[in-house]
């Protein structure tokens, strides 16, 4: 029986789908670390994860017959996706599933922070009658920046501009600006000119520290500040400073440089018990909708993997789809070195050995090459065997139709 392991509980909705694929689900509560993954993952097919557990080369490493990884979330900067890929393990996300949940959690914090909500209502807890319009403003003609224009960045954009807000947006790579906003030529820029500032750039290591004690007192005196991305990307200690010194008017975080492996394990943060801060246990995208969608796709696409090969939206394999023939009866999936000659060289041990092929696509991406072969004859056992051994192979498995 092929085996899925799933950490960090994503949604139920991801069991159907791998039960429908011929798979078989073990659930564990929280993350694991390096060496419990290790264990656990003896037997196991697939992994899926959220963004807790780490995938290291050494976990790879140590269980070479896993076939792919499920990230049950936008991120995959926990995994070694190079090594992952050398050692042919196809990695899958759901960069899209759960971006309206992402935009209408900052469009919220946007709106609370600028009436001061999160003051008045931890000061009405304490008994505190505070009924005053100091320091609370519309949104309403108040500039928003935004720093990252991705998919997150853009449906931001739109819902700001539709409450009335101004948006201006800062991103290193070209994007068309939607609406009326307006592509500002630095980060900086967007910092000294908004109001409310909110972070949607994505993992990767170069964003490590982006925004610190320089960039916090670039911003206008009283400006709000919004990280809903990646805790590594903040300096939490400046981030504190700039909002004890009075500098920044608030601030909301989602996700934090260390988070706690499950749910109910204890949390500490600098920013606890600032009556203008709001602290949220990483839930940009923890809906109930986007669970499930996210749930449904990232086991999809691990379905297809497992029944055709396909690897439509990996993030580190070639992306290929080869649609089945009514005469093929083997498929054949082959991720490999990519080096010239390797497909001719397939191509010949299988004419050697008689076999027919009814269909073949082939995909390169960096250093890996994938193909797909569907064999219409009989399996040429010995042929595949010879291919396996290639030096440039990397892994290869045959599926009966």
């Amino acid at each position: 029986m092929t085996r899925a392991l799933l950490l960090e509980n994503p949604h139920s909705a991801a069991d159907e789908v791998f039960a429908c694929a011929g798979v078989d689900v073990e659930r564990v509560r929280g993350a694991l670390d390096e060496d419990e993954l290790i264990e656990a993952l003896d037997g196991v097919d697939y992994l899926g994860i959220r963004s807790k557990t780490e995938v290291t080369a050494r976990v790879l490493d140590a269980r070479p017959g896993l076939q792919a990884i499920g990230a049950f979330c936008i991120g995959t900067n926990q995994i070694d996706l190079a090594h992952a890929a050398e050692r042919g393990i196809a990695v899958f996300n759901a960069p899209y599933s759960n971006t309206r949940s992402v935009v209408e959690l900052a469009i919220g914090e946007i709106i609370d922070l600028t009436r001061r909500v999160t003051v008045k209502n931890s000061r009405l807890h304490r008994g505190i009658w505070d009924k005053s319009a100091d320091g609370a403003h519309e949104v309403r003609g108040r500039t928003l920046g935004i720093i990252g224009y991705g998919s997150i960045g853009t449906q931001l954009s739109v819902l700001a501009e539709a409450m009335g807000l101004n948006v201006i947006f800062y991103d290193t790579a070209e994007r068309l600006a939607l609406g009326n906003a307006t592509r500002m030529p630095t980060m900086e820029s967007v910092l000294r000119e908004a109001d409310l500032v909110s972070i949607h750039v994505d993992g990767r290591e170069s964003n490590g520290g982006l925004i610190g004690a320089r960039e916090f007192a670039m911003m206008k005196p009283g400006a709000m500040f919004i990280n809903l991305s990646r805790g590594f990307i903040v300096d939490i200690d400046a981030l504190h400073d700039a909002l004890v010194s009075g500098h920044l008017g608030g601030a909301a975080v989602d996700v934090f440089p260390e988070e706690p492996k499950a749910n109910g394990d204890p949390f500490t943060s600098p920013l606890a018990r600032l009556d203008n801060v709001i602290l949220t246990p990483h839930i940009g995208g923890s809906t109930e909708e986007a669970q499930y969608d996210i749930g449904r796709f990232v086991a999809s696409k691990i379905g297809d993997y497992e029944r055709t090969g396909s690897t439509d939206m990996s993030v580190n394999l070639p992306n290929l789809q080869l649609p089945a023939s009514d005469e093929s009866r083997f498929r054949i999936r082959l991720i490999h070195r990519n080096t010239p000659g390797v497909l001719a060289r397939v191509n010949q041990t299988f004419a050697e050995s008689g076999a027919n092929i009814g269909g073949q696509i082939l995909s390169t991406r960096g250093q890996i090459g994938y193909a797909l072969t569907d064999i219409s004859s009989q399996l040429p056992t010995g042929a595949l065997e010879t291919i396996r051994m290639m030096p440039d192979t990397i892994r290869m498995t045959v599926t009966p139709w």
